[in-house]
């Protein structure tokens, strides 16, 4: 997908109210760090979160940071009730981000995606609205 393809995709999707897509930039500077989604199936009233971070920006807690905020935008603003996100069980860095926000781990999905000419695990981590209010007393 092309950058262009990128940008207008989301764009299309915010317009539809089911996929936001969100900069992650330096607050000091705003250079592009990664990019965060909240995709929403509106009749279920969850949201899975997904996010992206450039190799040079890892470890210093902008996707915690991000993840933390778009969780505020979906229970908040969104009303939704449930908020969920996988991870590859081979970056638990990604895994960190999601205990760091509140989530609770769920489960693993064996060899549910082939990538990397190899099948991978998932594993799920998920926040209902209830324990983020609990956390955000």
């Amino acid at each position: 997908m092309s950058l262009e393809e990128f940008i207008r995709d989301s764009h299309e999707g915010s317009a539809r109210k089911n996929r936001y897509t969100f900069a992650i930039v330096h607050k000091l500077d705003d250079e592009l760090l990664g990019t965060i989604s909240l995709n929403v199936t509106t009749e279920h009233k969850r949201g899975e979160i997904g996010y992206w971070m450039g190799k040079a920006y890892w470890g210093h807690g902008y996707t915690t940071e991000a993840a933390r905020r778009l969780l505020k935008f979906g229970f908040e603003e969104l009303d939704l009730n449930r908020v969920y996100a996988f991870a590859f069980s081979t970056n638990p860095a990604s895994s960190r981000v999601m205990q760091k926000i509140g989530m609770t781990y769920e489960g693993t999905l064996i060899q549910h995606v082939f990538k990397w000419d190899q099948y991978q695990d998932l594993v799920a981590y998920g926040i209902l609205k209830s324990a983020y209010q609990e956390l955000t007393k």
